[in-house]
């Protein structure tokens, strides 16, 4: 089966420069709308079209599964709250149930590789790779044949969820210990050591924490053999449910969609689709920055700059959905804001010219 991506396509490049253009018309002082103008560029840009159009379907897909790290104590709650978050998420309960309802987009949920008897309706188990993985940092997370299922299963959610008129997609993580793994494949990727890559997690204490770090110690001895080989290293560290969020990044990209990615999973995740399908984080922005220390690797990697800063540590894509406000908003400017000459409004002398990034240091009425 082939994990190949055919060549990832850039944003639109007219587009962009037509965007940029257009923010030079509108009634503000050039750049005196910071990192929005950048944004809406951005969304101009992977649309294809300036003024972009308003979203029509942002969705956040919630790809869950459980790590066999778990028994290690290396989390703060126990596996089988996989399971039970699980079934939150279909009632509407979640944290990211209420954020996505107020950012006016919808959430789907997936289970990859959830470790539970509960009985899930046929939409969420439609992509089940496996239950659980294997313990990363002593055996491997998944066999070849999982593997190729995980990563077939993240291209296709792709694929329907475009194909069913999704426009923007956040990508959410939910799996008691998922930050092991995660932590584990990026501090392969950026060469860090074991130490600047371990957090709190689900809020851990310092013994968890002892534990978590010598898992995350012999994961990444395991993860370095093969971290030239993204397959390999999502095999070998990651889990049915890293590898398929991986995929769906990849996808997403090959679809040309716009993703607001969230925090350290969907983190981890984003960089192997990187290596995957080199390009692809072009169509990425990173929504906000984590507590996590890895994920200020992730940023680092990716050369992206988080919309928030807010402090979280959740995960299920509550850090992506508290920026698409502001990314609805950054297109809606470029859309609906009036220019200096449909407002009859004098336009001043000094502008930016096309190739200055527009990120706010231009200041404003003065």
């Amino acid at each position: 089966m082939s994990t190949e991506f055919p060549h990832i396509p850039t944003p639109d490049a007219q587009a962009h420069r037509a965007a940029v253009a257009r923010h030079l018309t509108l009634t503000k002082p050039a750049g005196s709308l910071g990192r929005l103008e950048e944004l809406g560029v951005w969304v101009a840009a992977c649309q294809g079209q300036c003024p972009p159009r308003p979203f029509a379907r942002p969705r956040v897909i919630v790809f869950a599964g459980d790590h066999g790290v778990a028994a290690h104590g290396v989390s703060a709650f126990p596996a089988e709250v996989t399971g039970q978050m699980v079934a939150n998420f279909l009632t509407g309960g979640a944290a990211i149930n209420v954020m996505a309802a107020v950012a006016g987009a919808t959430v789907r949920v997936l289970d990859l590789g959830v470790d539970t008897d509960a009985e899930f309706p046929e939409q969420v188990t439609a992509h089940k790779v496996r239950r659980s993985s294997g313990s990363v940092d002593r055996v491997d997370a998944l066999t070849d044949d999982e593997i190729y299922a995980a990563i077939a299963a993240g291209r296709a959610i792709a694929d329907e969820e475009v194909d069913a008129g999704a426009d923007l997609l956040v990508a959410g993580d939910m799996g008691i210990a998922n930050t092991t793994p995660a932590s584990i494949i990026i501090a392969a990727l950026a060469g860090a050591e074991p130490v600047a890559v371990v957090g709190r997690g689900t809020g851990i204490d310092d013994e968890a924490w002892m534990r978590k770090a010598v898992a995350i110690r012999d994961g990444l001895r395991r993860a370095r053999r093969v971290s030239a080989n993204p397959v390999a290293l999502l095999r070998t560290v990651g889990g049915a449910d890293i590898a398929a969020m991986a995929a769906f990044l990849a996808q997403a990209a090959v679809r040309k969609t716009p993703v607001i990615l969230d925090g350290l999973v969907s983190g981890a995740a984003a960089l192997v689709a990187e290596e995957l399908a080199p390009g692809a984080s072009e169509w990425w922005v990173a929504g906000h920055k984590s507590v996590e220390p890895a994920h200020t690797l992730v940023l680092e990697q990716l050369n992206l700059t988080p919309v928030l800063d807010l402090e979280l540590r959740l995960g299920e894509g509550t850090g992506a959905v508290a920026a698409l406000p502001l990314v609805t908003m950054a297109a809606r400017i470029l859309a609906e804001m009036a220019t200096f000459s449909d407002a009859g409004v004098t336009e001043g002398d000094i502008r930016l010219p096309a190739a200055v990034d527009v990120n706010g240091r231009n200041g404003g009425w003065r």
